[in-house]
């Protein structure tokens, strides 16, 4: 019953890489296998008898033409270096077209499970192939991790793991992940002209939204004209026009419609309303559609107009700009820099119309260490990476050992089984795990997944 149901398995399974291509599951494995030497106990031979010795197997290419390259591999006594190919069924490799790709010429192996005919170069040549058969219990461990309903998949093996093998792949995780907010980082600066203070601006009103109005928040942001509220920084009442008038929050419409006949005897509405329109004919300004920001759901701390008063009253104190972000050397001068609260009349209000108990409504604790995951951290090694300045990288991995961790429910699973995770660098690293790796059964690429491959995982039950 288990042979019939891997065999199904294999047939429906396919895997898609990063890239634009799809392999097969068994491909996949092979590529594995023949990378990290999880051979067969069997001597490996050519189809035509001659041993074979695999002295390196080469750079893994991800990109066009051989799978590895550089190999380093003894056939018959005899040292070659080149490029391995690697398939499912030697006969994929006429139907990839290989045999007219010149790239493939100076291929000195193929590697296949299934051998069902020669292969032949573009120049004539015949290179010597190999049967490699997947280890079962490789494959086997790898059709668990890729069907279990647990999470995390490799749970069994966490608790056997090295201090050091787990320390060295939560720092790559960490550092791929501050990468790839890089990414991002670099499309805002390039959305905004090369400006790296408008980016930044962006980046934290993007994450002023904590998740569920990001996307709105950074449409906004990309809105504001620094410059022309430049012009207009030492009127916090004009700023706050300014914000909520791009943000659509001054339209009666976008008011919940309990409250829009309140708004519209509100004194302090009105003037926002009448100053913004000033302000619109003399910038030319275009305000965002209102019904992209959302309040179901959220806690009145959290409404859009709450955040955005936070953000008008930073920008008034002088206090949301990268140069001064910059010159910020511990988290608690950060944290200083950040705490914000909303301007007077928020202090009384959630919505326009409707007063509430007095309360200064301050950024707390648990909102700003996430600003400075989020934001402070990601712009600070992206601002680095741009400026060659190593400071600033090194400043942006302090600031997240210097943290606690996040605490979601993807930090609490991989507690319960028994990893341990103190700081923001931890819980940063596992979110990328999760997103990059387990969420697309990315286990090829996991240290974690490797370490269950080889079959060091605890015994079931």
């Amino acid at each position: 019953k288990y042979v019939d149901k891997t065999s199904i398995f294999l047939k429906n399974f396919v895997y898609l890489r990063t890239d634009t291509n799809q392999e097969s599951f068994m491909e996949q494995l092979i590529h594995y296998v023949w990378k990290h030497k999880l051979f067969p106990l069997t001597e490996l031979k050519t189809t035509d008898g001659q041993e074979v010795e695999v002295i390196d197997a080469g750079l893994h290419n991800h990109n066009a033409g051989p799978d590895f390259f550089n190999a380093k591999v003894k056939i018959g006594g005899t040292l070659w270096v080149g490029n391995v190919e690697i398939h499912d069924r030697a006969s994929d490799w006429f139907l990839h077209r290989h045999d007219r790709d010149p790239n493939y010429n100076n291929v000195i192996l193929h590697v296949a499970e299934t051998i069902d005919v020669d292969v032949k170069t573009r120049q004539g040549d015949y290179p010597p192939q190999i049967r490699l058969q997947v280890p079962t219990d490789v494959r086997e461990h790898y059709e668990e991790l890729l069907t279990t309903d647990e999470y995390p998949a490799c749970y069994r093996i966490i608790p056997s793991l090295s201090k050091l093998m787990v320390h060295s792949w939560m720092s790559a995780l960490q550092t791929e992940r501050l990468e790839q907010k890089t990414e991002a980082i670099a499309q805002r600066v390039k959305d905004c002209d090369g400006s790296w203070e408008a980016a930044y601006f962006v980046t934290l009103a993007r994450n002023y939204g904590f998740g569920i109005n990001g996307d709105a928040f950074e449409t906004w942001a990309k809105l504001i004209p620094l410059q022309s509220i430049a012009h207009h920084r030492d009127n916090l009442m004009q700023i706050e026009a300014f914000f909520l008038g791009q943000a659509g929050l001054l339209d009666i419409a976008a008011i919940p419609e309990r409250y829009q006949q309140q708004a519209l005897n509100d004194r302090y509405f009105t003037e926002l309303k009448s100053e913004y329109q000033y302000l619109a004919h003399k910038f030319s300004l275009q305000a965002m559609d209102a019904t992209q920001w959302r309040f179901l759901r959220l806690r009145p701390q959290n409404f859009p107009y709450i955040r955005i008063a936070q953000l008008a009253r930073l920008y008034y104190e002088q206090r949301a700009g990268l140069s001064q972000l910059l010159e910020c050397e511990t988290v608690k001068q950060v944290r200083e820099l950040l705490a914000t609260q909303v301007t007077r009349y928020w202090e009384t209000h959630y919505v326009f119309g409707e007063e509430s108990a007095k309360s200064e409504k301050k950024l707390s604790a648990g909102s700003l260490n996430l600003l400075i995951i989020n934001t402070v951290t990601p712009i600070l090694f992206a601002y680095g990476k741009h400026k060659n300045a190593e400071k600033y990288c090194e400043r942006a991995f302090d600031f997240l050992e210097a943290l606690k961790a996040e605490d979601n429910h993807i930090v609490r699973m991989w507690k319960e089984v028994g990893l341990m995770v103190e700081t923001a660098g931890d819980s940063q690293a596992l979110i990328q795990l999760k997103k990059e790796y387990c969420d697309r059964k990315d286990c090829l690429r996991c240290r974690i997944g490797y370490e269950y491959l080889k079959g060091k995982s605890s015994p079931k039950g």
